[in-house]
């Protein structure tokens, strides 16, 4: 069953869920390797196992933007 406070059309639930799914996933972590990583805060994300922290989006890791510098970055390096 849809959350309560989402109303008025599936299209916006389905974003909704989405959006949550993304949110509470792990994400991998750089550092120690491990799918550890979660969301703390807003933009702020944690790896469980080493403890970590890392900036990104509000409710994934990477953003698009970020994923694309990171891309011109690594060309530039080779």
């Amino acid at each position: 069953m849809a959350n309560a406070s989402i109303r008025y059309g599936a299209t916006i639930r389905k974003r909704y869920q989405k959006i949550k799914q993304e949110k509470q996933a792990q994400y991998h972590c750089d550092v120690c390797g491990r799918d550890a990583v979660k969301r703390k805060n807003t933009s702020i994300w944690e790896c469980k196992h080493c403890k970590t922290v890392y900036a990104g989006g509000a409710y994934t890791l990477t953003t698009p933007a970020g994923s694309a510098a990171k891309r011109l970055i690594d060309g530039i390096k080779s």
